[in-house]
């Protein structure tokens, strides 16, 4: 199992929805946020998603179509 940090950004409507229970349940995956900011009309995650790598890209997708932003921190300076 490979951890891929991820940086994903949401609109205000999905502030108060509990978007990472949500993969968890759903997709079977694992979150370990790394940081996070959440305020009234935005938010952003920076985390690790392990699991299997169907259930990642699945759980990915989710979040692209809900009208989050995902991008790939794979070899980012700053995500070391």
């Amino acid at each position: 199992m490979s951890d891929t940090r991820y940086f994903i950004s949401f609109p205000e409507a999905l502030v108060t929805r509990p978007i990472v229970y949500d993969l968890v349940k759903r997709f079977d995956v694992v979150p370990n946020i790394r940081r996070a900011n959440v305020e009234g009309n935005t938010g952003w995650i920076i985390m690790e998603l392990g699991g299997e790598p169907t259930a990642r890209e699945a759980a990915l997708e989710y979040l692209r179509n809900e009208g989050c932003i995902v991008d790939d921190m794979t070899g980012d300076i700053v995500a070391g």
